[in-house]
């Protein structure tokens, strides 16, 4: 059987992309998921087709664009994780027999009778310790997602993180190293120092008192995925850019360092008080030249986070 620790760990090293610096969301969604259906007393194993709707809208909000094609590699591909103690598939013989990188389409898995789900043993510890399911969900969330969008996504799959039960005293674990690696303090005061203390999207800049209110140090590349705590991979956004940047709503192009919203993006407003006004206007760039984004981090944002396509220049 499984301990708490054993499941902590097995959840924090799951497979993902064969990159470390790729943003892999699938299997961290459909874990987080699979919690929240704990926490509402559902069955242990649930159908593709029972939580493929779900499971594509928080692709579609919380993933780059194509990840959508690719939605039911996850259902698959978890049991293959953990010596195959974490995640259980059920399924016709003709399926279960295949290698595991031999991965079903979607009408395939979509088929009556396939269901999946975590493990009886798993199954029945995060049952009987609710503090065990919170701190499985922040671990997953940790190593997976910026803050940002943790509030969002712990919503979208229902779960409530709020403290209703004892967490789980469990012993010096390797989870945690990669749960959360260290951050560098000074990242946030070296950023905003070097963009003047405003969003370099709209300029907001509100003080109270001394105090900037509103603004944070937004890393271009994430720093769970490889994302180094400097400047050149640093933006200094409002907090409103800032989830938006994260979401993928705009990015910024390395050429000129223009913001390039999506053509996903969608606003009432679309003249020149709409929130795409800044579509095609340069970002306001640090008082440096060697602090300026660079273009790998820039690419890594684009290719990972970003929704593509992107919105053509003039037509914002």
């Amino acid at each position: 059987m499984l301990s708490p620790h054993d499941i902590l760990t097995a959840l924090a090293t799951i497979r993902r992309a064969r990159r470390e610096d790729t943003y892999a969301p699938h299997k961290p969604l459909l874990l987080l998921l699979a919690l929240g259906r704990i926490q509402h007393g559902l069955p242990r194993l649930a159908t593709f087709a029972e939580l493929e709707p779900q499971l594509k809208e928080m692709l579609r909000t919380f993933a780059p664009a194509s990840s959508l094609n690719s939605r039911h590699y996850p259902f698959w591909h978890l049991r293959g994780d953990a010596a195959r103690a974490l995640w259980e598939l059920n399924a016709p013989k003709a399926l279960t027999v295949r290698p595991d990188g031999a991965t079903p389409n979607l009408g395939e898995l979509r088929q009556p009778g396939v269901q999946a789900g975590f493990s009886a043993d798993v199954f029945d510890a995060l049952v009987h310790h609710p503090g065990l399911v919170r701190q499985a969900a922040e671990s997953l969330l940790n190593s997976s997602f910026p803050e940002t969008l943790h509030a969002d996504i712990l919503a979208a799959a229902g779960l409530d993180l709020s403290p209703s039960g004892v967490p789980v005293a469990i012993e010096e674990a390797t989870y945690t190293a990669t749960s959360r690696k260290r951050r560098d303090p000074a990242f946030r005061e070296k950023v905003m120092r070097a963009y003047e203390w405003r969003c370099c999207v709209c300029g907001f800049d509100l003080r109270i008192g001394h105090l900037p209110a509103g603004l944070e140090a937004a890393h271009i590349q994430w720093h769970h995925v490889g994302g180094p705590d400097i400047e050149p991979n640093g933006l200094s956004l409002c907090a409103l850019h800032h989830k938006l940047f994260d979401l993928g709503v705009f990015t910024i192009e390395p050429a000129e360092q223009r913001i390039v919203f999506s053509q996903h993006a969608l606003a009432a407003e679309r003249g020149n008080g709409g929130e795409l006004r800044h579509h095609g206007q340069p970002m306001l760039p640090p008082q440096d030249a060697d602090l300026k984004p660079q273009p790998v981090f820039l690419a890594w944002n684009r290719d990972n986070v970003f929704k593509s396509p992107a919105r053509r220049w003039g037509l914002g």
